[in-house]
């Protein structure tokens, strides 16, 4: 063990709120800094309840124990519990509490109709949220607790998570009729006083605190500054700061070192606006992963660093370059590429530089993303003949849902019948549907010509997946034993084909991402949907550094590599990391050149 010389505790960790709430952009350090805050708080004699709300949640790595939809002791931490809001195990139980509410004289064929209108990923979602808001509300909590650390997903998907309070409370207002994507009315209109509850105290400054965790990098910062703004719109205004990761060279004359400390220095003096006034604490970048009770108290300036594992120099991953796999990319002609992994691995980078490499490679190109933060356009920095550049805007494929729906459902409705149509399309639950049929018009695209997807972080990801599954087996049953049936192609049987879909996973060589990674592609192989390549980003290996700290972080990149070739991915890339992030089209060029 190195000692790490004791620090006073960051801000957030000194006088908080009943609820912490950690969230920001993927990859910046949410899960570390909540269990470590959620450890301090327990060490310091407080009851705390530790919740990831992450459907990729890897709490189960850092605290070395499995998840569980209920609250668990920690081991070595009296005083701390902790529980993961499981999507599934969620939805299956709010799917019994709605059933529960059918009356006594309810036929079968009647609770299968409505166990099948709760089949939906718009279930999954309020039966999440709904645990959610249970606990705000007071509810289910395991006795006497004094503060709930929750461990957000990323940004995108927290702001859905956070707005869904006020959408249900105005959705459920003077509305008393059926809402057919949740099963009868009365199984969400029980939870209205619940949803309420959550509202108030989402909206009060003594009792919530939101945490905007960050990287001493520009985009993470600007992520940061518009989910502030997003929040406060909310209601959420008792906000702080915390920029995770602050590096230090020791060493003048080291030109890497010095290049990263520098990138840190100038991203924190441009500090955007909406985070110029929040109250800031800086956290340094350690030597060691953030993994087991040890690191994580030593994370905030508590005890002493683990010392990890040696692992030999020599053990190389054998990797090809960029260009090489845009190269195998476009002998194919067309065909989807999903690039996908945890938030902050820098899958936007990787997809707008296969999108360019294609385009170089003479082929026409459509580049979107399903990412509600959206920052492919921030990424090319310009534009390039034969390249398309889109979204899949959630509010925008919603308004245009319901248009469509109106046009056609509602077309034969008299005014009182149109009305009631257009209220229940108001439901939240309308975005995942829109969603989900932009996210198959864009599947659909790609028979005939390529279209680059940069997903969202994964936990969101693995939803649109779930939706993408609940609609191919809706169109299986309801197509089975038709002579037609054999026609049928779903959405998920074109990202099953190996000739249509590619996908792309991006990690960072740090035990974290790559755990997530392994996770995520089990998730898509569960799913018979196989990944095409890794891709490591972000390696300091050939940097040719010899700063102390960026030195001990070079063997763990070591041991993860040593993961990564022992079996995890059969195509690899390692791409360096880079002075400056390659920003731009002719930036992106450089990397599939």
């Amino acid at each position: 063990m190195s000692t790490i010389e004791p620090t006073p505790l960051p801000g957030f960790a000194t006088a908080p709120t009943r609820f912490l709430f950690f969230t920001g952009k993927g990859g910046v350090g949410k899960t570390s800094l909540s269990t470590a805050t959620a450890i301090a708080l327990a060490d310091a004699g407080r009851q705390v309840l530790l919740v990831s709300t992450d459907a990729a949640s890897n709490l189960d790595e850092m605290l070395g124990m499995p998840l569980s939809n209920r609250p668990v002791a920690v081991p070595g931490v009296p005083g701390l519990q902790m529980l993961n809001i499981d999507p599934d195990t969620a939805a299956e139980a709010y799917r019994q509490r709605v059933l529960s509410q059918l009356e006594a004289g309810a036929s079968d064929e009647e609770r299968a109709t409505v166990r099948e209108q709760l089949s939906g990923a718009c279930t999954t979602e309020i039966a999440a949220f709904d645990e959610f808001a249970a606990l705000l509300a007071g509810e289910g909590m395991p006795g006497h607790v004094d503060h709930v650390v929750f461990d957000t997903a990323p940004t995108g998907h927290t702001l859905r998570l956070l707005s869904l309070p006020k959408a249900w409370s105005g959705f459920l207002a003077g509305n008393d009729r059926g809402a057919s994507c949740l099963g009868p009315h009365s199984g969400l209109k029980m939870q209205e006083a619940r949803f309420n509850a959550a509202l108030r105290a989402l909206s009060d400054p003594t009792l919530t605190t939101v945490v905007l965790v960050t990287r001493p990098d520009p985009r993470p910062l600007q992520e940061a500054a518009r989910t502030a703004v997003e929040l406060r719109q909310l209601g959420l205004a008792n906000q702080r700061l915390a920029v995770n990761g602050v590096f230090r060279a020791s060493d003048p004359g080291d030109r890497v070192a010095v290049s990263i400390e520098a990138l840190g220095r100038d991203a924190l003096a441009a500090l955007p606006d909406a985070l110029a006034d929040l109250p800031r604490d800086e956290v340094p970048l350690r030597a060691f992963d953030t993994v087991g009770l040890p690191a994580l108290r030593a994370l905030l300036g508590r005890g002493s660093a683990p010392v990890a594992p040696v692992v030999p120099e020599d053990c190389a991953l054998p990797a090809g370059s960029l260009a090489a796999l845009t190269d195998e990319l476009a002998a194919a002609g067309h065909g989807l590429i999903m690039v996908m992994g945890k938030g902050g691995v820098g899958k936007t980078t990787v997809a707008a530089a296969l999108a360019v490499g294609l385009v170089q490679r003479g082929h026409s190109v459509h580049l979107t993303t399903t990412d509600p933060a959206a920052h492919v356009a921030e990424a090319l920095n310009g534009q390039l003949d034969g390249l398309k550049v889109g979204r899949i805007d959630p509010k925008a494929e919603t308004q245009a849902y319901i248009d469509k729906i109106m046009a056609t459902r509602g077309k034969a409705l008299d005014e009182p019948g149109r009305a009631l149509l257009l209220e229940d399309l108001q439901s939240p639950c309308t975005e995942e549907v829109a969603v989900f049929h932009a996210f198959s018009r864009v599947v659909n695209e790609a028979r005939s010509s390529f279209v680059v997807l940069d997903t969202a972080p994964t936990g969101h990801s693995l939803l649109l997946m779930d939706a993408t599954g609940a609609y191919h087996r809706q169109m299986t049953r309801q197509y089975e034993g038709m002579a037609n049936a054999k026609h049928i192609v779903t959405p998920l049987m074109r990202l099953q084909d190996p000739d249509t879909t590619k996908v792309v996973i991006v990690t960072l060589p740090e035990v974290t991402p790559v755990s997530q990674a392994a996770a995520l592609q089990d998730d898509l192989r569960r799913a018979r949907i196989e990944p095409w390549a890794w891709v490591l980003n972000k390696s300091i290996a050939a940097s040719g550094t010899t700063d102390p700290l960026l030195q001990a972080r070079l063997a763990g990149e070591r041991r993860q590599m040593a993961r990564i070739a022992d079996g995890l991915a059969t195509r690899t890339c390692v791409l360096p990391w880079l002075p400056q992030p390659p920003v731009g089209v002719t930036a992106l060029a450089a990397l599939v050149r």
